[in-house]
Parts: structure tokens; C-alpha cells; sequence
């Protein structure tokens, strides 16, 4: 199918963005990588009758280390999250997930902060977002301001963002200790939207026991989900085979999935969250100790 008409409009700061944004307002849409965003116009699921092309942006494009911060512009693509250094030092667990998304012509294109924006409860970022506490940076027409990750995701295919802002960029803190991440994912075949999807971030400390935890679920809700008591099982614990058992039982209580005739039921989903959960800890333990 074709979208249905629009007028095109593409922007070259971030000033002129919001300020285009809000003169139309409801009927506009950002344009990032497209590939959330083309789909559903294309299915007219969303008919905008503006499209703004934030793309030219050159400064939403960066990865910066900064200390114990880690700073990632909104217009970086899965490809440079995948293939960055320090997000694989730091937070390996958004490596992790981005390698994973889609197929090489969805990474080199599609964005973070597209991906965040569009709010997909079946978009691997969100979850591995999750799982390292991201902050978004957000500008408005009349203000900045910063949105935690725990409040970002409101419902499907609705973000914290306010009419008339953008996503600049995703602040990260870097924990003290040894680090270690993963995204594990079950899908029907490569490159499909997951089935159950799980983001892993561990830190140890100097004795071995679990300084942080942050695992982030995909697919098991109207959005993405933050596992919190799954991380405090493992949380001041020696991560033990034990430990981590109880945290993706854990896991597995606090997920109520819906029957999909697609992807399985919300047994079966349920059923996956606990083993991937396990699975997730137990890679995420082994980088880590060997960082």
C-alpha cells in the first residue's frame, strides 16, 4: 500500500524542528531512520499531513564517554551502537540489543532515538534502555527537560514525549565494578519482531557480589518492561546458579502477556521470560567476570 499524501519537510536544527512541530502540531510527525515510522503510514495506520525530516541534524549523531557518563545523541544507528567501543565497554547490554534488531539494512538505518520515540512494545531497544537506566534528554518549545526510563514508556506506541518535543539524547551513568550485558531474543525466524525478548546489565563488585542489576523484557506487555523484582533477587548477592534461578522465577511472576496467535500464547511467553531471564543473567555473569 502507499501512505497518504503529505507534505514533506526537512529540517536542519533542532530549533526549527520544534518550531515546525508546533505549528501543526497533531497532524506532524518526525521522520528519523523511517523504519517504524514508513510501515505504518504505508499500512495507513497513521496518516500525518506533515513529515519532518529531522535526519540532516548532524548534532543528534554522537557516542560520548564522559567520565562515569555515557552520552548517545538520538540520530546514532543501531549500526554505530553495535559496532562503538565504549557502548561495549560500558554498556554492553545496547551493543547487545542493536546487533539484534531487524536485518543490516534496518541497522544502518534506524535510530535510537526513533526507536524510543516510536514506542513499540515489540522494539528491542526499549528494553535494553531499561536495563541501563536511561535518561531522555528532551527538548520542547519552551523548555528542556529529562525523562527517566521507568516513566518513559507510558503505553503502546505512546512515549513521554509532549506535543511539540524531540528526543535529543540518552544519557547512560556507567556503574563501578566489572561489567557485563546481553540481549537474548526469541523470534520465529532472523530478523522478526521478538517473541520474548530479555536486556541484561550486571556490575560486580570487588568481593563478587551483584552491584548492580537492570533487566529490561520485551513483548510481554503494552510496553516494554522493567523486571525490578527479578533485580533485587540478585541484587548484594553472590550471583550463584541458585541466586539467579530465584531472580528469573522472579521474572516470570511479574510479566502478564496476552495470547498471540502469531507468537505463541501467554503461557507459553510467560514460560520463555523465565528461561531467558536465566539465560540472559547467566551470559551477562560470565562477561563480566571475564572484563
Amino acid at each position: 500500500m502507499y501512505p497518504s499524501k503529505f507534505d514533506y519537510v526537512r529540517v536542519q536544527s533542532v530549533e526549527e524542528a520544534v518550531r515546525v512541530l508546533g505549528e501543526h502540531g497533531e497532524e506532524a510527525r518526525v521522520l528519523a531512520g523511517g523504519h517504524s515510522l514508513i510501515p505504518l503510514m504505508k499500512l495507513r495506520v497513521l496518516r500525518p499531513k506533515y513529515l519532518i525530516d529531522i535526519g540532516g541534524i548532524q548534532g543528534l549523531k554522537y557516542i560520548r564517554r564522559d567520565k562515569n557518563t555515557l552520552r548517545i545523541g538520538a540520530l546514532t544507528t543501531y549500526f554505530e551502537l553495535e559496532n562503538s567501543l565504549e557502548v561495549s565497554r560500558t554498556h554492553q547490554v545496547i551493543a547487545s540489543g542493536a546487533s539484534v534488531v531487524g536485518d543490516p539494512q534496518v541497522r544502518n538505518w534506524g535510530t535510537i532515538g526513533g526507536s524510543l520515540s516510536h514506542c513499540d512494545p515489540s522494539g528491542d531497544m526499549g528494553s535494553c534502555v531499561l536495563a541501563a537506566r536511561g535518561l531522555m534528554h528532551v527538548r520542547g518549545p519552551s523548555e528542556t527537560r529529562t525523562v527517566e526510563s521507568d516513566n518513559w514508556f507510558v503505553d503502546t506506541f505512546q512515549s513521554a514525549l509532549r506535543q511539540g518535543e524531540i528526543l535529543e539524547e540518552i544519557e547512560f551513568q556507567v556503574p563501578p565494578g566489572k561489567l557485563g550485558g546481553a540481549y537474548l531474543k526469541l523470534e520465529r525466524k532472523s530478523g522478526d519482531y521478538a517473541i520474548v525478548g530479555v536486556a541484561v546489565s550486571l556490575a560486580l563488585d570487588s568481593s563478587g557480589k551483584c552491584s548492580y542489576a537492570g533487566i529490561g523484557l520485551t513483548s510481554v506487555g503494552a510496553t516494554n518492561l522493567r523486571a525490578k523484582n527479578a533485580e533485587n533477587a540478585i541484587l548484594g548477592k553472590i550471583p550463584t546458579k541458585e541466586v539467579i534461578s530465584e531472580a528469573s522465577e522472579e521474572a516470570f511472576k511479574e510479566v502478564t502477556p496476552s495470547d498471540d496467535p502469531l507468537r505463541g500464547s501467554a503461557e507459553y511467553k510467560k514460560e520463555m521470560v523465565r528461561v531467558y531471564v536465566r539465560r540472559g543473567l547467566e551470559k551477562a555473569l560470565e562477561a563480566a567476570r571475564s572484563s
